[in-house]
């Protein structure tokens, strides 16, 4: 039987959502590392859209649209689930952020930015959902789309990953290819484990480290402890080559940077 993880800590008259594997959820111990992961996403994002008209499309708990209304002039989060709504709309009061209930295929107000996290996968219509977005933007717009890098995702030579919420999963050029088809000008960075998280992955990569921890069966005490201490800082986003660093396949995330 399945743990139900559900948030703690919730503010007064707040309902606490519960962890379902089609959204992210901050509160939750166990989500902390894929938590801080799209976090660090929206705090990248936050800092570039200052004094502007911002819709976070798909926007779940809606804590990633309270970070991108501490520097923008108004954000609109927009969510079609009813739960996820109500929770949003009590959660985070400020003056210039409010939640509408519905879908992102109809949502529609002129904005000077729209940003669309790890949601693209999930749809069916990606081009008709990017066209929408194009249409929205005043100009000089820009759409901010993130997606998971297939190959971290899903098993080595799968086409997608047990995720049932996935529809598609994108290599990097296809993604590419894909904005590229609405936007005439799409930059893409690419999510990497930064700090700690690099750390730890060189430990597993090159010294076995979670076979040696499950040999002495300290894996659950470990991770119970290493997975809430992630913080966003250990995630970066990075250009791939030639700008440096490492290739955009060895991604985690794409970010589409979407310029009209």
């Amino acid at each position: 039987m399945e743990t139900a993880y559900v948030q703690s800590n919730q503010p007064d008259g707040v309902p606490p959502l519960a962890l379902t594997g089609e959204r992210t959820l901050p509160d939750v111990p166990e989500e902390n590392y894929w938590y801080r992961r799209h976090l660090e996403v929206y705090e990248w994002i936050g800092a570039r859209v200052a004094g502007k008209h911002v819709i976070d499309m798909a926007c779940g708990e809606g804590y990633g649209s309270e970070v991108l209304s501490r520097a923008a002039a108004g954000v609109v989060g927009v969510d079609a689930n009813p739960e996820a709504h109500e929770h949003a709309r009590l959660r985070y009061p400020r003056q210039n952020l409010r939640f509408a209930r519905d879908l992102v295929e109809s949502f529609s107000e002129p904005c000077d930015a729209v940003v669309f996290l790890q949601t693209i996968e999930h749809v069916q219509n990606p081009d008709e959902i990017l066209e929408h977005f194009k249409s929205m933007l005043t100009p000089g717009g820009v759409a901010y789309v993130t997606t998971p890098n297939l190959l971290t995702l899903a098993p080595a030579g799968a086409e997608k990953s047990d995720n049932p919420w996935h529809v598609r999963e994108y290599r990097a050029e296809e993604f590419r290819a894909l904005c590229s088809a609405h936007f005439p000008r799409v930059e893409l960075l690419g999510l990497f484990h930064a700090r700690k998280l690099r750390l730890h992955e060189l430990a597993i990569r090159r010294l076995g480290w979670d076979a040696v921890h499950r040999r002495l069966g300290i894996t659950k005490p470990f991770y119970d402890r290493f997975t809430p201490s992630i913080a966003a800082s250990d995630f970066a986003l990075r250009a791939g080559p030639p700008t440096g660093g490492a290739p955009l396949e060895r991604a985690l995330d794409f970010l589409a940077i979407c310029r009209t």
